[in-house]
């Protein structure tokens, strides 16, 4: 690894879909008096961004940006993913293809503007790499067994060498050992969801053919392992805060942000 890693700007693009089957109009979803997505943004503007940009499928969402301050790029609304919206935002932008580009969810109202920070600085110090996320130790039995939580395993680089829904790495002899699960020690990884792209890259991802394994798992980022390019893993010390995906989710939000 190289020294001390430090950011040399970067951009943060956010994609917002009004489209959501278990949360309806979830971008423009009310927290603390904010659109869920304006408090995305302003979470993203306390990092060392030099621009971050909402990328909405709907002229609504750009209109909520508008009325608070947040700059915003209308895309097309018939994209598969958060990646191929982002592609288009590139292109929209002009970004050259050397630009750090982070993909904030539009979903994470509690984003640490230090990982943002963190994971485009650790891009940037891996020029082997076309990609970087981050991950952070599990420390719960359940969260290793739940294939909601995504596992990554690292080289000695901290670089990706698969993700997986399942419990990896399998602790054969401990497992056996014992009718109870355990951790395997060292710690597995958590994946975060928070990528960091170079701009060239991102625009090129929806060209790439999706992998079988993509498919078997459900894990877009694996299509970028399958065609043989690398990501780099920033390790936090931190578990990532609550994103949004469900009425329940938003409502435990809005008690957090309630709470200070």
């Amino acid at each position: 690894m190289s020294a001390p890693e430090q950011s040399c700007g970067f951009t943060v693009l956010i994609p917002a879909r009004l489209a959501s089957t278990r949360l309806p109009d979830k971008p423009l979803a009310d927290i603390a008096g904010l659109p869920m997505v304006v408090r995305v943004a302003r979470q993203a503007q306390l990092s060392s961004a030099r621009m971050c940009v909402v990328a909405a499928d709907d002229v609504r969402i750009v209109e909520a940006c508008k009325a608070h301050g947040v700059e915003s790029i209308l895309t097309r609304n018939d994209h598969p993913s958060g990646s191929d919206r982002l592609a288009e935002a590139c292109a929209l932008l002009g970004l050259p293809d050397g630009e750090v580009v982070v993909n904030v969810q539009g979903d994470e109202p509690l984003i640490d503007p230090e990982l943002i920070n963190a994971v485009a600085a650790h891009l940037q110090a891996r020029t082997d790499c076309v990609m970087s996320t981050a991950a952070h130790a599990i420390d719960q039995v359940a969260d290793f067994l739940n294939p909601n939580v995504v596992k990554v395993v690292l080289d000695r680089q901290q670089t990706a060498l698969y993700f997986s829904r399942a419990p990896i790495p399998w602790w054969r002899d401990g497992m056996a050992a014992s009718s109870t699960p355990a951790l395997p020690s060292p710690a597995p990884w958590r994946h975060v969801g928070i990528y960091a792209y170079r701009a060239g890259f991102l625009r090129r991802f929806p060209g790439l053919e999706p992998a079988p394994l993509e498919t078997t798992e459900s894990l877009e980022q694996l299509r970028v392992l399958w065609h043989g390019e690398r990501i780099a893993v920033h390790l936090s010390a931190v578990a990532p805060g609550a994103g949004v995906d469900t009425p329940q989710d938003l409502e435990r939000v809005r008690h957090l942000l309630s709470q200070g």
